[in-house]
């Protein structure tokens, strides 16, 4: 079993088992690119899949139930399909709009 790094920890100890929203972007083997989008699209926990042109290839969006779930995610699947070379994700900490409704303002 992998020891828990003080990261893990921390960011656990915040998000406890509250839901997790993240956006990821994939660098991967340009002609693999269609390949691996697909098979990200797959993934029950993915919401979009954009092929993107810039610094990186991918941009997936994904919910998950928690932090732990996101780190899985990232580590095994995605790292496990043929033609990624590199993730970089970003937490969403905070929603203002989402699938074309504003959110609630927070005070």
């Amino acid at each position: 079993m992998k020891e828990e790094s003080d990261m893990d920890r921390y960011i656990s100890s915040y998000y406890g088992e509250d839901q997790v929203s993240a956006v990821i972007t994939i660098k991967v083997d340009t002609k693999e690119a269609d390949k691996v989008a697909t098979k990200i699209s797959e993934f029950d926990i993915v919401e979009d899949v954009f092929l993107v042109t810039g610094d990186t290839d991918i941009v997936a969006k994904a919910r998950f139930s928690n932090y732990k779930g996101l780190k899985d995610f990232v580590v095994e699947s995605l790292a496990s399909i043929r033609g990624v070379k590199e993730t970089k994700t970003l937490m969403v900490v905070t929603i203002y709009k989402e699938g074309g409704h504003a959110r609630p303002a927070h005070d």
